[in-house]
């Protein structure tokens, strides 16, 4: 391989890695980019949470301001500040999930490279570009061009 047109060293899978553990590593790659967004979703269900249980001060003065005592009270003492798993807030629950599943997950995969491919990452999608990239072609080169 043109070492000056395909990818870097980084990105090169070593000699004897076969098709199919670059094909299982992708995979994984794949399975872990699902998990990160799902862990930005989280963080936005605790974001989420958060404000609307502060929004729930305003409507809680405003239900007080239009004489609607009981209802004020109810939403402040049933509501506001409640848990929303046992005994967690949603901090707990982002806690909980990064420190157990995600920094598993997020393991795994680092030693699946480690012990594998030198811990290189993406080859599978870096042979999917080479293939897929026409070569010479302005907006396909195989990586940035060294300042020089």
């Amino acid at each position: 391989m043109d070492t000056t047109d395909g990818p870097d060293e980084r990105h090169r899978r070593p000699a004897g890695v076969s098709d199919d553990t670059v094909e299982a590593l992708g995979k994984l790659s794949e399975a872990l980019e699902c998990v990160e967004r799902a862990r930005g979703e989280l963080y936005s269900m605790h974001q989420r949470i958060g404000h609307a249980d502060l929004m729930l001060d305003e409507a809680v003065r405003m239900f007080r301001a239009a004489g609607h005592g009981a209802i004020a009270d109810r939403i402040a003492d049933e509501l506001v500040g409640r848990n929303v798993i046992a005994g967690r807030w949603t901090f707990q629950i982002v806690e909980d999930f990064d420190d157990g599943y995600y920094a598993l997950f997020r393991d795994l995969d680092r030693a699946a490279r480690d012990e594998l491919v030198g811990g290189r990452r993406h080859l599978y999608e870096a042979e999917m570009k080479e293939r897929r990239r026409t070569r010479g072609r302005a907006g396909h080169e195989a990586r940035p061009q060294e300042a020089g």
